[in-house]
């Protein structure tokens, strides 16, 4: 554990500057605050929930996805559309394509979402906020009796992930984050096939969201769109990671089985936002406001090493002109894994450093694809949704409340993986030195047993298309 006096310190005025010290002192002491555990949420079953009802809270480009695809799933009505912006919640209902939801209206004012929550109609809320109401609105509506969905990253502070862990626990209630990388096929995949022992001993593995939206982060920073060029201008790491740990987390049994234990993170400076302020600024004056920002470093690169030695690199660049990639690596003693840049690719030592042929790999997923992309591929791909990962991520979860079955991504998940976030900004500010991961589970991930992909229970929900 490192000495307090080191909160804060850098020789680099330029880091310094990002975070102010009382907030770095502030993550740090978090991360090392103990807490006791009151339920282990982890493998918990919840009372069977026939006809799921939903009430979505944000109704930006994510909710109303998020409508369309909700409301194709048998079992399930949309009592309650909530957002600040009227206009956004007719925009909703717009995008409701069956019968039987009464879907009640709930906007004009910046605290609807409480009102919306209060009501004992809807058993399940969808967040899809901008991500600092993501934490508040998990734990309000737990306590008010109702379950959570959480759009990434569920929370953006260390005191936010241990508050929504002891509400899920006191109330018994599932956080769940809506994490939709881990369901895209290639890494379902790479699930089974670690459970299979195809990579050996896993040794390493690397994840990212790398999506070039610098310069749009500005027109979205419009009036009453600001929080995302807000969060880039005020905090200096890896501000979205979870595309990246999620899905390795998940192959490397994190929290059931395995522990991330500690991190180091370093960002570059910013070589691009700063100039897009100034270029923006000759044609409008309302992005001078902008210039000389402490925007956040372009990359991002935080490595995280677990109990077992293994480490994983989870990197973070929005702003610098390069292809989209997720990248999603798994390195083991016997075979390895990489989707990104190119498709989804596998190796083993019979190959030497030679990927699998087309057919090979076919073979493999024939062999291995869990039952859940057997039985729902064709249907997600056809709802859609970041290609179908969108819909067969939301189709489980309500499977699941339907069933009575734990959810694949408990609140240790969403703390856990959203955690890095600020650890990564006061390792950024600290000139990468290591922090710990705060254990959420409490020690409960010595036992606790990794979550279902092969259908042993549930799949009976059906999809209106």
């Amino acid at each position: 554990m490192l000495s307090k006096s080191l909160v804060g310190c850098s020789n680099s005025p330029k880091a310094s500057a990002k975070i102010e010290s009382s907030a770095l002192s502030h993550i740090y002491e978090e991360a090392y605050k103990k807490h006791a555990q009151t339920f282990n949420m982890c493998g918990y079953a919840a009372p069977k929930i026939d006809k799921v009802r939903v009430g979505v809270v944000g109704l930006g480009a994510r909710g109303q996805g998020a409508i369309r695809r909700l409301s194709v799933i048998d079992g399930l009505e949309i009592t309650a559309l909530c957002d600040e912006l009227s206009e956004q919640v007719q925009k909703a209902k717009e995008r409701i394509t069956t019968s039987g939801h009464s879907a009640v209206e709930f906007s004009g004012k910046e605290d609807s979402w409480m009102e919306m929550c209060q009501r004992d109609d809807i058993d399940l809320v969808y967040v899809c906020t901008p991500w600092y109401l993501h934490a508040p609105i998990g734990v309000y509506a737990m306590e008010q009796g109702k379950h959570v969905a959480l759009e990434i990253p569920a929370a953006t502070t260390v005191e936010d992930c241990w508050k929504l862990v002891e509400t899920s626990e006191k109330t018994k209630k599932h956080c769940v984050i809506l994490e939709n990388c881990c369901y895209d096929f290639f890494e379902l995949l790479t699930i089974n096939l670690a459970r299979n022992g195809f990579f050996g001993d896993i040794v390493h593995a690397e994840g990212a969201y790398i999506h070039e939206i610098g310069k749009s982060l500005f027109y979205r920073g419009k009036p009453g769109r600001s929080w995302r060029l807000k969060e880039n201008m005020t905090r200096n790491g890896s501000l979205y990671p979870t595309h990246g740990i999620g899905p390795v987390a998940q192959v490397m049994n994190i929290n059931r089985g395995n522990r991330m234990e500690y991190l180091t993170s370093t960002s570059t400076d910013d070589f691009m936002m700063n100039n897009y302020a100034k270029e923006l600024s000759q044609e409008e004056d309302y992005f001078k406001q902008f210039i000389d920002q402490p925007f956040r470093g372009n990359m991002n690169s935080t490595v995280i090493r677990t109990v077992f030695g293994q480490t994983i690199m989870i990197q973070h660049d929005v702003t610098t002109p390069r292809p989209y990639s997720r990248l999603h690596v798994i390195s083991g003693t016997k075979g390895y894994a990489q989707k990104y840049p190119l498709p989804g690719r596998l190796s083993d030592p019979e190959h030497g450093r030679n990927w699998f042929s087309d057919e090979e790999f076919k073979a493999i997923e024939e062999k291995y694809n869990p039952p859940i992309i057997k039985k729902m591929q064709d249907i997600a791909k056809e709802v859609g949704g970041h290609g179908g990962m969108d819909f067969l991520m939301d189709w489980r979860l309500i499977d699941c409340l339907r069933n009575g079955l734990p959810v694949d991504m408990d609140v240790y998940d969403a703390a856990s993986w959203s955690v890095l976030g600020p650890l990564s900004e006061w390792s950024v500010a600290n000139r990468s030195m290591p922090i710990d991961i705060p254990d959420f589970t409490n020690g409960s991930w010595k036992a606790n047993i990794p979550h279902d992909i092969l259908l042993e229970s549930g799949g009976t929900t059906g999809v209106r298309v």
